[in-house]
């Protein structure tokens, strides 16, 4: 979905594939335990699937704000979030109020006691740094050091850490994690095999990947295949 704003605050939800929601900022990335908080805020973003996706936009009115934000952010979507999800956009024809759909009104205090998760992939202004991300973002197997990246982008490595920190919040190692985590859950969603995945996005063996994936979400790659390959 190409570049928009919308009139309310948006939950999006994908129960089934990989959903990333994309924006000047950066990129938030959902697999299926995982939502996007959309603000109204003229936050313009752009949506991208990866898999098959089911996808489900849940609206809340501009006048209420439960989680406080006024940026994207990702939640992890517990259980009984996920049923008032699937019930609340599978009952077309509810009055589209707070007051007029029970579910909704339910819908409007889970997302406050859902943890926000960091899975984010922030964009960088700086040319310098931008050389280094996009050609990471190319190839996320690159294994060269920020020093020997940095030969190409025309700055030091020193000055590069120093950006990192200042313009994404992260250092080099932790946005390179990020971006092969990123690329993992795509490939995992196009039924990429787990040894499959963990080599072509940088890791030196399947245990690896499967140990830094467990760390970030909770549980192993495999179960992100369709086929629970």
């Amino acid at each position: 979905m190409d570049a928009h704003l919308h009139d309310d605050h948006q939950i999006v939800y994908a129960a089934r594939g990989v959903l990333a929601v994309i924006t000047d900022a950066g990129t938030w990335i959902a697999p299926a335990n995982r939502a996007i908080w959309v603000p109204l805020a003229g936050t313009v973003h752009a949506h991208r699937a990866h898999g098959a996706i089911q996808l489900h936009l849940v609206g809340l009115p501009a006048t209420e704000n439960p989680l406080g934000l006024d940026a994207p952010a990702v939640l992890t979507v517990e259980p009984l979030l996920r049923e008032l999800i699937l019930a609340h956009t599978g009952t077309p024809g509810d009055d589209d109020s707070p007051e007029g759909c029970p579910l909704r009104a339910v819908l409007l205090d889970r997302p406050a006691a859902s943890p926000q998760q960091p899975v984010q992939l922030p964009s960088p202004s700086d040319p310098r740094l931008r050389h280094i991300c996009e050609t990471l973002r190319a190839d996320p197997a690159d294994l060269r050091t920020l020093a020997a990246l940095s030969r190409e982008a025309g700055a030091s490595a020193r000055t590069l850490s120093r950006l990192f920190t200042a313009e994404l919040g992260m250092t080099f190692p932790q946005w390179r994690t990020q971006l092969r985590l990123y690329q993992a859950l795509v490939l995992l969603a196009e039924d990429t095999p787990v040894t499959t995945v963990a080599h072509r996005c940088g890791w030196a063996s399947a245990s690896a990947f499967i140990d830094v994936f467990r760390r970030a979400y909770g549980h192993t790659p495999g179960r992100h295949l369709p086929r629970g390959r």
